[in-house]
């Protein structure tokens, strides 16, 4: 298993990563940024709850005192990192968007060393510079032109700070002995009941259902970009420190290019292949 776990939080990254061939179809349904967000999380909480209900209920049960664990990981983390990010996108645009959010591996890291006591080595300093300075090559920041104000830049480093809450919070659930499958689910019921009062439920709920393509397409959407790759990801932490496994999963706005080039015919710059190499280089440190 454990060498197995780098190799896990890959493959989340990369399923994140395919996230956008998704988001494009229903931002073409007529979805919101935030009615996808609700979407994603609906179907992922009703997915795993009859997943677990007929495989194995005893995933279902937590204890009352440890449920901050699941607010932190389903409000603080993924609704507060989408609105954030989102609001940031709107503020500034997607490339500097983009940027602001993969500080979080250096959030991730700064948190785990007063929080967890994991270390600062050499190895890990070198991967994450590789990442960042990667992240902004593939992003195209460099050169653009765009007005960057104080408010997106704060809502950018909030997307950040968000997106790095959930290994955090993942952690402290993992040490209170509960399985990936639980910390999943919970994350993902909070979060869903949570962007109920963000937007508009029966247009999120008739849009996906509109037709049974559309309806296969919305719960393939929660599989595939949520149920697996969080809990393939949230498993590699059982065996891989917060700050490595966070800058593994920035395999992800690779994986984004890679698939933009191919299926959307996306230029591929030098500076976007510069920095995916950049990336990868960091992913094999980290491994």
């Amino acid at each position: 298993m454990k060498k197995a776990a780098p190799f896990l939080i890959l493959f989340a990254g990369m399923l994140w990563g395919s996230m956008g061939l998704f988001v494009r179809t229903l931002n073409g349904r007529g979805l919101a940024s935030m009615g996808i967000v609700s979407l994603r999380a609906i179907v992922t909480a009703v997915s795993m709850l009859i997943f677990l209900l007929i495989f194995d209920r005893k995933y279902l049960r937590i204890r009352l005192r440890d449920i901050w664990c699941f607010f932190g990981t389903g409000i603080l983390s993924i609704i507060f990192f989408n609105y954030c990010y989102f609001s940031a996108i709107t503020l500034t645009s997607m490339s500097v968007a983009a940027v602001l959010l993969y500080t979080a591996p250096a959030i991730v890291m700064v948190l785990s060393y007063f929080l967890f006591r994991e270390s600062f080595t050499k190895r890990k300093v070198i991967a994450l510079i590789l990442t960042f300075a990667g992240c902004v090559l593939v992003t195209g920041v460099i050169g653009e032109t765009a007005a960057v104000s104080a408010a997106g830049i704060l809502t950018g480093l909030g997307a950040g700070l968000g997106y790095a809450l959930y290994s955090i919070f993942s952690r402290y659930a993992l040490e209170r002995g509960y399985h990936s499958l639980t910390i999943t689910f919970y994350t993902f019921l909070i979060a869903a009941i949570a962007s109920l009062f963000l937007t508009d439920p029966a247009r999120v709920m008739s849009a996906a259902a509109s037709s049974p393509g559309m309806l296969l397409f919305s719960i393939a959407f929660g599989v595939l970009c949520t149920v697996v790759p969080y809990l393939t990801y949230t498993l590699g932490l059982t065996q891989v420190e917060n700050s490595r496994a966070s800058i593994i999963a920035s395999v992800e706005p690779v994986t984004a290019t890679i698939l933009g080039a191919i299926l959307f015919h996306e230029q591929l710059t030098f500076s976007g292949v510069l920095g995916m190499a950049m990336v990868i280089a960091a992913l094999v440190i980290c491994a």
